[in-house]
């Protein structure tokens, strides 16, 4: 019942036609609520991706580096989209199964409904969904043919209703988190002031999307890093993406190559997770590392959930601590998975599921 109100959900499409004049406290904070779930629902594929690169043989490859900086890029702006939540009087909601993303689905609130967001293995079909989640409206260069709003466009709108309403920003429940060795702009800041707001925003926006002169990210951890949506294009074309010689204002795919690393062939987890009865369910060894993996997730997300519950600045970095503790927790037994063949003789393993399970 959860994951189907999960997949109806057309919130963000509601709350978007709700004219400018009309959006209120309680439309920010609903629609900064929705941010968060955004936030979360791309976390679990980029992860599957992440560790099912077979880094025995690999190594550190240029695709692994990309992908590790991309998850750390989102990380942050999960958290500081909580921080945007807390300045204008809302509570974060991350532990409940009716609003935590579930897999194969779409994205929450009805954002690009034609694209179905699932779980599985490194694969060129993956990568290109993964720019399909981070592809902006009006991109310098392009995957595929758009026909709907990006989630660019929903945090334009959260931007426009804070420069529209800065008295709504209190500073309250900030969670201060120095973490630039991410990256600029990675590290979670006191948003106290319309400034703050749009210097927080355009990073989430900017390190996803690029800017609308460069596909370069702004915020970078490395020199010459690219914004998610052409650093994934890179890994579905193949090359890197540079100034064709001779054009210094156009960008092409015609750079050095970009090889896709070896991976452990992880297969899509299926609507409801891997079943776990009849002829095709799993060995037990498997399904303890299922359960395992769903309860570190369960209790990360119930350890956020409390960090922007806080008033006290140390219990809030004490819970933030507690989640990132959990969150390393979860690679060992996930990369076990992906080890474990699926006993049908399609030559495809076991994967994670990320589902909520309450306590």
């Amino acid at each position: 019942m959860n994951a189907v109100r999960f997949a109806q959900n057309t919130r963000i499409v509601e709350l978007m036609r709700r004219p400018a004049e009309q959006r209120d406290l309680g439309w920010l904070q609903e629609a900064v609520q929705q941010a968060i779930q955004l936030e979360l629902a791309t976390l679990p594929p980029y992860l599957c991706g992440m560790w099912s690169i077979d880094t025995t043989t690999a190594g550190n490859t240029q695709v692994s580096r990309t992908l590790r900086a991309i998850v750390f890029d989102e990380m942050s702006h999960l958290g500081i989209a909580c921080n945007l939540l807390t300045t204008i009087g809302g509570s974060p909601r991350l532990a409940d199964e009716a609003l935590v993303p579930t897999y194969p689905g779409p994205l929450p609130g009805g954002v690009r409904p034609d694209l179905k967001v699932y779980l599985s293995g490194l694969t060129p079909e993956s990568v290109k969904m993964y720019a399909s989640i981070e592809e902006p409206d009006d991109p310098i260069v392009r995957s595929l043919p758009a026909a709907y709003t990006s989630i660019g466009a929903f945090y334009t709108a959260i931007r426009d209703t804070f420069r529209a309403n800065p008295q709504f920003i209190t500073g309250a429940r900030q969670v201060i988190k120095d973490m630039e060795f991410h990256g600029a702009g990675n590290s979670l800041d006191r948003l106290g002031t319309p400034a703050d707001v749009e210097a927080a925003i355009a990073v989430i926006k900017e390190q996803g999307e690029g800017t609308s002169v460069s596909p370069e990210n702004p915020h970078p951890g490395a020199a010459g890093e690219l914004a998610h949506y052409y650093a994934f294009l890179e890994i579905v074309h193949g090359r890197k993406l540079v100034h064709p010689e001779g054009h210094p204002d156009k960008w092409d795919f015609q750079g050095p190559v970009v090889p896709m690393p070896p991976v452990l062939p992880m297969g899509v987890v299926p609507q409801g997770g891997w079943p776990r009865t009849g002829p095709g369910a799993p060995a037990d060894d498997v399904t303890t590392l299922l359960d395992k993996v769903n309860g570190i997730y369960s209790a990360m997300l119930k350890a956020l959930e409390e960090t922007w519950e806080q008033t006290d600045e140390g219990e809030a970095t004490d819970r933030l601590d507690e989640a990132i503790r959990q969150m390393r927790l979860l690679r060992s037994p996930a990369r076990d998975l992906m080890k474990r063949p699926i006993p049908d003789g399609g030559g495809k393993n076991y994967g994670p599921e990320f589902r909520f399970v309450a306590p």
